[in-house]
């Protein structure tokens, strides 16, 4: 289910133009005409399929069947005591296949186990387990509520539950799949004929929804064999082919029950549909099968739950906030960016746009420069062998873009740059005092995102990140981890963000040796444990989701309204290096080599050909039958058939730290636009101020000004429009100009300008003029020290603070 789940996160988007077909309906007298529509908009037709559809009794059925048979069977399990141990230390009594997870929270507090989603046992992420299971064995025991991320993910996968029963009774319809997702949930189904869901349809989904949870259903757990299973779910394609392809034969998987839903599950879930008092639909629209379009098209239906109304009401206000602060619409808004049909997925940027695009960058090359990075530029397109050896072809072919440049010879557009700074390190020898080589890199990548999968610019096909990599010695690794903490940590609280760690480590598909992996892991283990010691968070962690090469830390920020945006990397390769044969000469080898160049005579040492280690792997490969990606139980007998370089007598190989502050700067853009509102910091601001004259006779001075200012290096701009004076100014306002100056004779005489500062109000009127050669030197300083202060305080009326406090309390 996991898989499936995750291949059809990339479906694609859009719903077709058709109406669910339903039967003519008779004349009906106004009062039940009125009836119908309370429960149903009259175009969507009957609030439910009459009569139900048949395999709803088939199910029902063999789920009451074997569920007799499972529970005589549970009923012989020996009742042994059991001791049950809370996280405050306390120790409660049990009995085994008896007690369960609701007993324990009921004998502390009725109000406990009504907020109580699901138990955790010893700690396992994946011992998930259901209040009213009971307990197998002594345990400790976490009672988990929404609050916790992964209560919450049981709550919203039970909503999800009620859903699938809600369409399966107006539609009749074939579900898929009805996974949580990161803001709620979805399920997935096949409307018969192929229809599509109409947004007529939520508020009848709603309503049956509404009854689903009055009537309190319980969630039914059961084991099945997989023949069960297709005996089950013999009316449902989409179920046949997930059972087929997930379930191996002979074994045996879980379903749940809620009222005469029964769905293929994991769960675990809520102990009723009773906890679900808070439930909206956001949105439909339509997907394929596995996600892919050459799979039919089937219709999803988003929702959201809470376990009460209010913060339902919370979760719809955060929408309203963040609606407002959609980087698409800033973007059209404030002219800094667009997308055409002429290539879909790459961000057209408009100067405005480019301004900040640029500053971000030259932040970063400022920190760079701090921190001993060296930049460099390498090629947009590599021969396909390069992407063979990095071991990026079997894992990342299909998401590049591939070009066939002549008879069995294909191109690739990068998608990542590491494969070519191994170029960059093996183009010479390497000594141990070069270490660590810091190399940065902005150049332009290619990923072949799914057409539906593309949003803004936070999916995009080409983009640009602040990649780099870090080449050092082992021993080095502590020492590099400790800059990259405090390199977030700088850039982050620059920007007002914090920012959670997670240590994600070896995925079911790797590359290399378990040994191997276990020491990457735990050296970024022991950076995280240390970074929490001095005072930093504490980290998570993420198993199975490192990359294929290697380890890493996933960086996650988290912005003003809360929200968490995957951005930052870093991540710990062994394999690369190897890979492409990197090496060095370590202080012992150096020290050889020049006592073995004193004599004269002998053999010269030969120089390194920097193609030398691309050919000689391509030549093995010619030799192999089979590609040298290696990936889970078969990892050793294909690791046999990649040819690794030996390491040369007197050298050592480098470790390679991929890593990424920002990651795509396109992303990076698109949440500093929801993160600021599009309220720009001075430093960042496209628009940073604006020169209004209020007469044509200022026109001069005011032209006078902005070069002043430009030649700082400031983005100024002058409003020579014929409107009016308060037009231009709230038009200045409404576009987000960091300061306004407003310039008539008294200004112009006095060489000055009169300040109206955007982010306080009590400094929008007119106040007192400020000297020109002052506003240079001050907006010069905030702009150098990337200032959030306000710099003319004298602008500010006397008590105007506290005025507004009062009013807003009011």
């Amino acid at each position: 289910m996991e898989a499936a789940k995750q291949a059809i996160e990339a479906a694609t988007e859009g719903v077709k133009n058709l109406a669910v077909g339903t039967d003519a309906k008779k004349p009906q007298a106004p009062k039940k005409e009125k009836k119908a529509k309370a429960g149903a908009d009259a175009a969507s037709g009957p609030l439910e399929m009459k009569p139900e559809p048949d395999f709803l009794k088939h199910r029902v059925e063999l789920f009451d069947r074997i569920k007799k048979r499972q529970d005589e069977e549970l009923a012989k399990k020996p009742r042994e005591p059991i001791t049950i141990t809370m996280p405050d230390g306390s120790i409660k009594a049990g009995t085994s296949y008896e007690t369960t997870p609701g007993d324990i929270a009921k004998g502390i507090s009725n109000s406990l186990y009504k907020r109580t989603v699901v138990a955790r046992l010893d700690g396992d992420k994946e011992q998930l387990w259901d209040l009213e299971r009971p307990l197998e064995r002594s345990c400790r025991l976490e009672l988990l509520d929404f609050e916790d991320e992964q209560g919450k993910m049981v709550f919203w996968h039970s909503s999800a539950h009620i859903l699938g029963e809600a369409s399966e009774r107006r539609f009749g319809c074939s579900l898929c799949i009805g996974p949580p997702i990161d803001n709620g949930f979805y399920y997935e189904m096949g409307l018969p004929g192929g229809a599509a869901v109409q947004t007529t349809d939520w508020k009848p989904i709603e309503t049956i929804v509404s009854s689903i949870v009055k009537e309190k259903q319980k969630f039914e757990r059961l084991t099945m064999t997989k023949d069960e299973l297709l005996e089950m779910f013999n009316y449902n394609k989409y179920k046949q082919h997930i059972i087929k392809d997930k379930i191996a034969d002979g074994t045996s998987t879980t379903v749940y029950r809620n009222g005469p839903l029964i769905d293929l599950c994991r769960g675990p879930h809520v102990p009723d549909t009773g906890r679900i008092e808070a439930f909206a639909i956001m949105k439909n629209s339509a997907s394929y099968f596995l996600g892919d379009n050459k799979n039919d098209s089937l219709q999803r239906i988003y929702g959201v739950s809470f376990p009460d109304k209010k913060k339902m009401a919370e979760h719809k206000k955060f929408l309203e906030e963040a609606a407002k602060r959609d980087h698409r619409k800033i973007g059209k808004d404030q002219e800094l960016f667009f997308f055409s049909d002429m290539s879909p997925g790459s961000a057209m940027w408009l100067p405005h746009g480019t301004r900040i695009y640029n500053t971000l960058l030259e932040y970063i090359r400022e920190q760079y420069w701090k921190r001993g990075y060296q930049e460099v530029i390498t090629p947009n397109m590599y021969n396909s062998e390069l992407w063979k050896q990095s071991g990026h072809w079997n894992y990342y072919k299909d998401d590049m873009f591939v070009i066939d440049m002549e008879e069995n010879v294909k191109f690739g557009l990068k998608p990542m740059n590491c494969p070519g700074h191994c170029l960059l390190f093996s183009h010479r020898e390497r000594s141990h005092r070069e270490l660590p080589w810091r190399v940065a890199d902005f150049g332009v990548l290619h990923r072949n995102e799914a057409t539906g999968a593309l949003s803004g610019l936070t999916r995009v096909r080409r983009f640009q990140q602040d990649d780099a990599h870090i080449f050092c010695r082992e021993d080095q690794i502590k020492a590099e981890m400790s800059d990259l903490f405090d390199f977030l940590h700088e850039m982050y609280g620059l920007l007002g963000m914090t920012f959670k760690l997670k240590l994600s480590t070896r995925p079911e598909k790797y590359m290399g040796e378990i040994a191997t992996w276990d020491r990457a892991e735990g050296m970024l283990r022991e950076s995280l444990d240390e970074f929490t010691a001095n005072g930093g968070g504490a980290w998570s962690l993420n198993e199975g989701d490192g990359a294929f090469y290697g380890p890493k830390i996933d960086i996650t920020i988290v912005d003003c309204l809360n929200r968490d945006w995957q951005c930052a990397t870093i991540q710990l390769d062994f394999m690369q290096p190897q890979n492409f044969g990197l090496e060095y000469m370590t202080n012992e080898g150096a020290q050889k080599k020049e006592d073995s160049d004193k004599p004269a005579d002998g053999p010269k040492p030969k120089v390194k050909n920097p193609q030398a280690v691309i050919d000689s792997a391509q030549a093995a490969r010619e030799k192999a039958s089979e590609p040298a990606a290696v990936d889970g139980k078969d990892a050793p007998k294909k690791e046999k058939e990649r040819v690794i370089k030996p390491v040369s007598a007197g050298c050592a190989r480098p470790v390679m730290i991929h890593r990424a502050m920002a990651g795509s700067i396109e992303r990076f853009t698109a949440i500093l636009c929801e993160h600021f509102a599009g309220k720009w910091p001075f430093w960042l601001s496209p628009r940073q101020i604006l020169i209004i004259p209020v007469g044509v006779g200022f026109y001069d001075y005011a032209e006078e000004v902005q070069k002043i200012f430009r030649q700082e290096k400031m983005y100024v701009d002058v409003d020579l429009s014929g409107n009016t004076l308060q037009k231009k100014i709230r038009t200045g306002q409404l576009s987000q100009y960091n300061f306004i100056f407003v310039v008539g004779d008294e200004e112009m005489k006095g060489r000055q300008v009169n300040v109206r500062w955007r982010d306080d109000t009590s400094a929008q009127d007119r106040g007192k003029p400020i000297a020109l050669d002052e506003a240079v030197e001050k907006l010069s300083k905030l702009k150098a020290d990337r200032g959030s202060y306000n710099p003319f305080p004298s602008i500010v009326k006397p008590g105007a603070a506290k005025e507004d406090a009062k009013e807003a309390a009011a």
